[in-house]
């Protein structure tokens, strides 16, 4: 097979498509959102008819997703690692249930917050459900490890959590493929209580899932991505976990590694080799991307005596991502990698793009708000969290997806007024409907904004999935029709979506306010595919 040059995310996504997938779901979110965009141009994938739609949200998409295995076929969901915070709930129960057709949910990790509100490290979620977590190395793994996940899930009925980081996920390699296998056939599993969790059935599952444990240790041990390289200095034992072992190796170019290296491409961990490694150094280094997940375990139950080194103790910093100038800081090697960045590619902050709806919108709230100050605005995520920077300086909070409604409902039962929430199309359609429903049933005192600019704008202009249905949506949930506005957020309207907004503002109730205009890059779109 010809070889390609792909991002880390996207030899997931063909390595996927090369080993029998039949349904790829996700909710976009970067750094995962270029996997199902590549399925979704992919000639082959289109041609076998491949299911490749966005989902809701992540919780919908797993669940989604065992509805295939359940059906036999294999089947990849996607989302960053906050989204499996909200995908948790079918993920934990997923240990139990198993899987029929093969389950891999790949989690792009965001170490350093390039574009996310927390790092948080998606192992733990592994290993908290007792699943199989595959972290590649390099792209080349990332397009192997679907094939082996498929099997592994496959062979012992189970999902399997394959994790990215962002520098991974982001960056190009050459890949080899393999033959291109065909897709499972429907079929139904072979225990019809399978995906039942009644209390009777889930309490026999877990012991099952329980009593299989040290076979996924085994597992580990004989993985082709579990490497033990000897080396002749044992002062030192380096532990190497998915892309760190790069770094690693970067500092020594073509000269080998003197330490015995462990490269972990596979949880859990494989005891025996960590074991081999801790009995012959003297101290053991970890290098892992991250929170200290392997550090954390070894000074947990294999600390005999030995010093461990890694995030824990500062030998690398606590938070943020690593590279190959921090590795070699951290293993007392010279640091000569860093370099002077040019005052011409100095940080600059983000900004909404000239012609954004969400600006006009933005200046309106300011001016509605001049007689109450700051402090009442609960923002999301999405494009619009930029109107907390100046010059706009409009919203208080950004916590996560759907809490704006959330926290607004609560301060206005605290008694703060108005309590005004923004949130953007998609990001309703994900989190935002069912606080709503809140909102409704206890008549709280709220003002909603619902920034519709027709597509997920931030992640890469993806399809809105409210597209078109959010008044209906907000009449279903039961918003007095009188009470949802549509105003057009351009300058001539300004001082016409002032008063709308104020009355709503005066109303004692829910109220829901929706700017309409498409994001800029849309209607660019739109306006050269019609003047063609």
């Amino acid at each position: 097979m010809k070889k390609l040059l792909l991002l880390g995310d996207e030899a997931v996504a063909q390595g996927a498509l090369d080993s029998g997938l039949s349904g790829a779901y996700g909710y976009p979110g970067t750094p995962a959102t270029e996997i199902i965009e590549y399925i979704q141009r992919s000639p082959d994938a289109i041609e076998r008819n491949v299911h490749m739609t966005w989902s809701a949200n992540e919780k919908t998409a797993l669940e989604e997703a065992l509805g295939m295995s359940y059906a036999g076929k294999r089947t990849l969901v996607t989302m960053k690692h906050v989204g499996l915070n909200v995908a948790a709930d079918p993920f934990m129960n997923s240990a139990l249930t198993g899987a029929n057709g093969g389950v891999i949910v790949t989690v792009a990790d965001d170490p350093s917050m390039h574009s996310s509100q927390n790092e948080q490290d998606s192992r733990y979620y592994g290993q908290f459900a007792m699943l199989p977590v595959l972290e590649p190395t390099n792209q080349q793994e990332a397009y192997d490890m679907p094939r082996y996940g498929f099997t592994l899930s496959e062979k012992y009925k189970i999902p399997v959590l394959l994790r990215l980081t962002t520098r991974l996920a982001h960056s190009r390699a050459g890949v080899k493929r393999q033959d291109i296998l065909p897709e499972n056939g429907l079929n139904k599993p072979e225990d019809p209580n399978q995906f039942m969790l009644l209390p009777s059935f889930a309490r026999k599952k877990y012991k099952r899932h329980l009593n299989i444990q040290k076979d996924l240790v085994a597992e580990s041990e004989n993985s082709p991505f579990n490497i033990y390289f000897e080396g002749e200095d044992k002062g030192k034992g380096i532990i190497a976990c998915g892309l760190t072992y790069n770094y690693l190796m970067e500092n020594y170019g073509e000269n080998k590694c003197p330490y015995p290296v462990l490269k972990i491409g596979q949880y859990p961990l494989p005891r025996n080799k960590i074991e081999k490694i801790v009995s012959e150094c003297e101290q053991i280094i970890v290098i892992e991307e991250g929170m200290p997940l392997v550090e954390d375990a070894l000074r947990g139950y294999l600390d005999k005596g030995k010093r461990i080194h890694g995030r824990m103790d500062n030998t690398f910093p606590r938070d943020g991502e690593l590279n190959p100038s921090i590795v070699s800081k951290g293993l007392g090697l010279s640091d000569n990698k860093n370099v002077n960045i040019p005052e011409i590619v100095a940080k600059r902050p983000p900004a909404l793009c000239v012609g954004c709806p969400h600006a006009d919108t933005y200046k309106v709230l300011n001016e509605v708000l001049k007689e109450f100050g700051r402090g009442h605005v609960f923002a999301d995520i999405g494009c619009y969290t930029l109107g907390f920077l100046p010059p706009y300086s409009a919203i208080s909070t950004c916590v996560d997806m759907g809490a704006s409604l959330s926290m607004a409902i609560g301060a206005a039962d605290a008694g703060l007024f108005p309590a005004i929430a923004v949130i953007g199309d998609s990001t309703f359609g994900h989190s935002g409907m069912t606080p709503l429903l809140d909102a409704v049933v206890t008549g709280s005192n709220i003002v909603v904004l619902i920034l519709d600019n027709s597509i997920v704008a931030m992640t890469g202009m993806q399809q809105s999935q409210v597209e078109g249905r959010i008044e209906q949506i907000c009449s279903g949930l039961g918003v007095s029709e009188d009470h949802i506005r549509v105003i057009t957020p351009l300058s001539r309207h300004f001082e016409e979506n002032v008063r709308v907004i104020k009355e709503e503002i005066v109303y004692k109730g829910v109220s829901v306010v929706i700017p309409r205009r498409p994001c800029i890059h849309v209607y660019k779109k739109t306006k050269t595919r019609s003047t063609k």
